[in-house]
């Protein structure tokens, strides 16, 4: 049994990895603030509740991850830390950039240094797609330039990993993973993201509004495998040292396909409506997921439409 810090680990995708370390039988202590933007408190506090109904055992701590003195007993407690908090969204992000860089890039100093202070060998954090950008060629490889971010959010994760590495370069034992997340979907995704809205609308029978003219392209990937990889990543052998990993389907999907397939998941035909694309949105995101099969001997196993009737179940259910 290993004793892990989640940080971030209530929310959407904190809360599926959360469960799975705790369903093979790992101690877990949760680090989160409960803030309500942009992952609802709501969704929160039914996740936290979710979790210890299933596991009794796990520990939930409220604290932020810029507070030094709140994250400093968490993090000497564990043998490894997953940074999964953040502040994510493209959009949210051009209305407070400075709370972004605060908690993207200070939160990733503050909890890696007390790591690196405190001996601890293994330290992952959530990366986003984000960093690419539309300067990046497609498929997206991890060597690729990532210097053009379109987004406050983006920027924070590029400069969250450029202050990771510096930081690794000071702790020669620790092995430092950024993870660079490509579109995550599934059950308990923030509300307002493109999968969990459509569907809903689909339900509800009312039009789905798609951004531009519906050629946008994303590499929508299943939270299971992300889960896989994260846990993948965490229990990977090698070196000591910053390392990056692309996690996604490979497989990107435009927005009037992804309409057609909640359509046929829901079994209903769908009235489209289109709004202008907005601000920051790139034109597509596409992994190059070698890097990860070939060192993490990890690879996306959901397809999309068994991927869209999990959020169905979820959706229907909620």
């Amino acid at each position: 049994m290993a004793r892990f810090l989640v940080t971030g680990g209530v929310g959407f995708i904190g809360y599926h990895v959360t469960r799975a370390l705790l369903a093979r039988g790992d101690d877990v202590v949760v680090a989160d603030d409960f803030s309500d933007r942009p992952y609802p408190r709501e969704e929160k506090l039914r996740n936290e509740a979710d979790l210890q109904a299933e596991f009794p055992q796990v520990h939930v701590v409220r604290a932020c991850v810029t507070d030094r003195e709140a994250m400093a007993p968490l993090v000497g407690d564990a043998e490894a830390v997953l940074h999964l908090a953040g502040l994510a969204g493209v959009r949210p992000s051009f209305g407070d950039p400075v709370r972004y860089a605060r908690v993207n890039v200070e939160g990733t100093a503050v909890v890696q240094e007390l790591a690196r202070q405190r001996g601890i060998k293994r330290f992952l954090f959530a990366s986003s797609s984000s960093v690419y950008g539309n300067a990046t060629p497609l498929p997206a490889a991890e060597d690729a330039p990532a210097v053009v971010p379109e987004s406050p959010y983006a920027a924070s994760k590029r400069a969250a990993e450029l202050i990771a590495s510096s930081i690794c370069r000071n702790a020669p034992a620790m092995r430092c993973t950024a993870l660079r997340f490509f579109t995550v979907y599934g059950p308990r995704q923030r509300p307002e993201m493109a999968i969990t809205r459509f569907m809903r609308a689909a339900i509800a029978g009312q039009p789905i509004t798609i951004f531009g003219d519906g050629t946008m392209r994303r590499d929508f990937t299943h939270v299971d495998d992300i889960v896989r990889g994260v846990v993948a990543a965490l229990d990977a052998s090698g070196s000591p040292g910053f390392r990056v990993y692309n996690l996604g389907s490979g497989a990107p999907v435009d927005l009037r396909s992804l309409v057609l397939a909640i359509a046929a998941t829901v079994g209903t035909p769908q009235r489209i409506e289109t709004a202008p694309v907005p601000l920051g949105d790139v034109d597509a995101t596409f992994a190059d997921v070698s890097h990860a099969r070939r060192e993490l001997g990890w690879a996306p196993r959901m397809t999309l439409p068994e991927g869209l009737a999990t959020v169905l179940a979820w959706v229907r259910e909620h």
